[in-house]
């Protein structure tokens, strides 16, 4: 892996931008039926024998329900801009629909309350992939009425928390929980649909980001900013050839393979107000579950197009009239501890060709890696890996910015160690190590370097790394 080459004008990130770090309700709330709280398809399929690693499951997680305001004060003490967090669905309607759980909703004002006064920005996800169990009985998202659940689900969180929160995410990363989760078993619901299912799904759940989008827009007490948080599944040159790079473009732009792993099967309908063709003729499916408005609800106005950003595959143009190919990994290529591999050019390429498609300033809503993390000897947790990941990424983010990529914010996933899904409490993530027997949080280095990233807007990342961090 090659030095980040970055300009050498550039010093610092544009006045204004967001730095921040983010989560997801499941991850880290806990209190799984605490307060009235309603079941997810998560908490139903972690519970199911085999289903997570060691069988874990978010029960307790983090225990953030319950210790919100020391996690806020931690946030504080890093100097974060801003907190991406999501609302646990059933936790305010416990049943997807009708009857507010009052105890629920309130968590999320006190919340919100917390990290205003700690002069941190909320920036709010409806939909973190924990579904109300009871709506998935009803079909879920393959019920047509769904989108109008979101919409009507979103109308609560609107009427009670905009006049303090103005940034609005409405759904995340719809190919993964549409696309492993529902389409290979491996997640939440743990469903084997047809090819034909699956894209009826995917529609109506880009129809519930329109009709929460509208929702937002239409009944926000203060002047709100609206986008979404899809996977941005990047390609990188394998060279700096212009050949290379168109070749990498394509890919990244096109719909190749007969699964969700793509940009444009979701991100076309919502900036473009169409499916791509591409992705039409590849699935070969009949596409009468499209009717007359549809496309009109799913395309909205976006303030920012929020991607979140890990990997890419290297790409290298066909000669002779050949299709470009993906090139494999060199032996030893470095991977995260989740065998991720590491691509910090993937911060630079996948905005630039993202931005260059929909023109939609760009918000790096989550990025970051699975590191093997400990408390030491000296009751500190040394994470240089992170740091080093994090530097070099953001490197590239720098660069793509001064090469004309309106990138608005970065978030850094995530703000702690948490339950990751069907890996469990395996994987950590944290800029906060937690233990999760005791639930003592410790700052990682990452976050005291993370801190002088912030304070200097990114100057700092023209310095040389410090990883002996006191």
């Amino acid at each position: 892996m090659q030095p980040v080459q970055s300009p050498a004008t550039a010093t610092s990130f544009p006045e204004g931008f967001v730095w921040g770090a983010a989560s997801s309700a499941y991850q880290i709330e806990g209190a799984a039926t605490a307060d009235g709280k309603g079941p997810s398809i998560w908490d139903v399929f972690s519970h199911k024998p085999g289903a997570t690693f060691m069988g874990h499951t978010g029960d307790l997680a983090c225990d953030h329900y319950n210790r919100y305001r020391e996690d806020t004060s931690l946030m504080a003490q890093i100097g974060l801009k801003a907190y991406r967090f999501s609302v646990s669905w059933p936790r305010v309607l416990p049943e997807g629909t009708g009857r507010v759980n009052e105890a629920g909703l309130a968590f999320y004002e006190r919340l919100v309350d917390a990290l205003l006064g700690a002069g941190i920005q909320p920036w709010l996800t409806l939909f973190h992939w924990d579904y109300p169990q009871a709506l998935y009985c009803r079909g879920g998202w393959l019920n047509r009425e769904s989108p109008d659940w979101f919409a009507d689900y979103a109308r609560v969180i609107v009427d009670r928390l905009s006049d303090r929160v103005k940034h609005w995410i409405t759904i995340n990363e719809p190919q993964i929980f549409l696309g492993p989760d529902h389409g290979d078993a491996c997640g939440a619901p743990g469903m084997r649909p047809t090819t034909g299912e699956r894209l009826i799904t995917a529609h109506h759940a880009l129809m519930g980001h329109g009709r929460a989008a509208r929702v937002i827009r239409d009944l926000a007490r203060t002047k709100a900013q609206v986008g979404w948080a899809p996977i941005g599944r990047t390609k990188t040159p394998a060279t700096g050839s212009p050949a290379d790079i168109e070749a990498a473009r394509a890919l990244t732009l096109s719909v190749s393979t007969r699964d969700f792993w793509n940009n444009t099967w979701f991100a076309d309908p919502v900036c473009l107000g169409r499916y791509p063709e591409d992705g039409i003729r590849l699935y070969g499916q009949p596409m009468s579950f499209v009717r007359p408005g549809d496309m009109e609800v799913i395309r909205q106005p976006l303030d920012f197009y929020g991607v979140n950003v890990y990997d890419a595959e290297l790409v290298q143009a066909g000669s002779d009239g050949h299709a470009p190919r993906i090139v494999a990994r060199g032996p030893g290529h470095p991977q995260t501890a989740i065998r991720w591999f590491i691509d910090p050019e993937s911060l630079y390429w996948g905005p630039r060709f993202l931005y260059e498609r929909y023109r939609v300033p760009l918000v790096i809503t989550e990025n970051g890696m699975s590191g093997i993390d400990w408390v030491s000897l000296d009751g500190k947790v040394h994470d240089p890996q992170r740091i080093d990941y994090t530097h070099r990424y953001l490197l590239s983010l720098r660069r793509a910015i001064a090469d004309g990529t309106d990138v608005r914010g970065y978030f850094h996933w995530s703000i702690m160690d948490n339950c990751e899904w069907q890996q469990g409490y395996k994987e950590r993530f944290g800029l906060i190590h937690v233990d999760f027997e005791t639930q003592k949080r410790t700052l990682k280095d990452s976050a005291h370097w993370y801190s002088r990233v912030i304070a200097s807007n990114g100057a700092s990342l023209a310095l040389p790394l410090a990883y002996g961090l006191k």
